[in-house]
């Protein structure tokens, strides 16, 4: 029974199941002081409103993913990273996907829509899901902007980070 459980153990970390959503080490549940360690230029402080989902964010301008300029934003609940929010270049996708493919696994969804309106160009979106239990992942691409989004976030986060209290 102990060798099936450490079988399906190594099964499932080769295919991605049990990947932690983190960025450059730093992963959700992590500490303040490891997302400084990790990112020692990080301004951390205290969120600008009131919100049941993070007290404190910290902001690190730039950092380098899969060899592309970044930003990242994480956000913390008594002291443990609660989300973080990642943007880059759209012209980069393609250096950054395999990177986050290979690193949190097979993505639970991925399509690629066109948005069509009467008198306006398409517009093409690209989306990304990554789920593991409570944990969620979410990049967003639309093709004619500036800037790609990726969100990973823990419990209901996104619902309750912008909710007026």
């Amino acid at each position: 029974m102990k060798k099936a459980v450490l079988f399906l153990g190594a099964v499932l970390a080769s295919t991605g199941a049990l990947a932690k959503l983190d960025l450059n080490g730093v992963a959700l549940g992590a500490s303040e002081k490891e997302v400084k360690k990790s990112f020692p230029s990080a301004l951390c402080k205290p969120l600008e409103w009131k919100s049941a989902a993070t007290d404190r964010r910290c902001d690190d301008s730039k950092i380098s993913l899969a060899g592309v300029e970044a930003r990242v934003t994480f956000y913390l609940k008594n002291d443990a990273v609660q989300a973080f929010d990642l943007r880059f270049n759209t012209s980069d996708l393609d250096k950054v996907m395999p990177q986050l493919k290979s690193r949190y696994g097979k993505p639970s969804a991925e399509t690629k829509d066109t948005i069509e309106q009467p008198g306006k160009e398409p517009r093409v979106v690209y989306k990304v899901l990554w789920e593991q239990g409570k944990d969620r992942a979410s990049l967003v691409a639309q093709m004619d902007k500036k800037r790609v989004q990726l969100t990973a976030s823990r419990g209901n986060w996104e619902e309750e980070i912008y909710r007026i209290r």
